[in-house]
């Protein structure tokens, strides 16, 4: 059984994301701890880090906040486009994990002395209107965007656990669990009749996304 929301009941749910993704309240998540946090473990990890590898993991990490933040946005718009109710309750789904990734980023990003990309509020704009225009062309192309989108961030994160200092072993199992998270996301979008986006559209994506990981890494 599904929960059938009204258009205003699904406007008052993306309202209420949207403040407390950019407000700092954050959006309801699974409540998982952070793997960061594993027994054992320095939460911070500065200790084998000195200042240098600090601001550089703390940089990485806010990219990955950005990225998380256009998540909440992504499937916001997708959710208040969704005329299925199957599909607005598994987007919703997805988006409170997302939400437990935009809360580990952001304590990374503290705990390494850093801040958050200034530029939020435009990221959560332009994904969530990304996001209601794939959701209004219906629920194949709305599950293979969501597809799509885990797949290119699973290889954005494998490429930044490259590029993480070697002591920072509490952000490393952050994102080794965020690209669980999207596999799986990715594999339930496809399990539910995700269809493939075309060329362009995926190369449009991937340029986007670029845009945001250059610059939120410095902004």
């Amino acid at each position: 059984m599904f929960r059938v929301l009204s258009s205003l009941d699904r406007a008052f749910v993306g309202l209420d994301t949207a403040l407390r993704t950019l407000a700092g309240s954050r959006p309801y998540g699974s409540g998982r701890p952070s793997p960061a946090d594993a027994e054992g473990a320095s939460a911070a990890g500065s200790p084998v880090l000195s200042p240098e590898e600090a601001r550089h993991a703390a940089a990485l990490m806010r990219v990955n906040h950005a990225g998380e933040v256009s998540a909440q946005a992504l499937y916001q718009g997708q959710a208040a486009a969704a005329e299925n109710p199957e599909l607005y309750n598994l987007l919703q789904s997805a988006a409170r994990e997302e939400a437990d990734h935009l809360r580990w980023t952001e304590e990374r990003i503290e705990a390494l002395g850093g801040r958050a990309s200034l530029l939020n509020p435009v990221w959560f704009g332009g994904a969530f209107l990304l996001g209601y225009l794939a959701g209004r062309m219906g629920g194949p192309v709305s599950l293979g965007f969501l597809s799509e989108t885990e797949r290119q961030v699973e290889a954005h994160l494998e490429t930044h656990l490259k590029k993480l200092p070697a002591g920072d072993a509490a952000s490393r199992r952050v994102l080794q669990q965020m690209i669980a998270d999207e596999t799986e996301h990715g594999l339930n979008a496809r399990r539910h009749g995700a269809q493939e986006l075309p060329a362009l559209v995926r190369g449009a994506m991937q340029s986007s996304g670029r845009l945001l990981t250059t610059t939120a890494y410095y902004i």
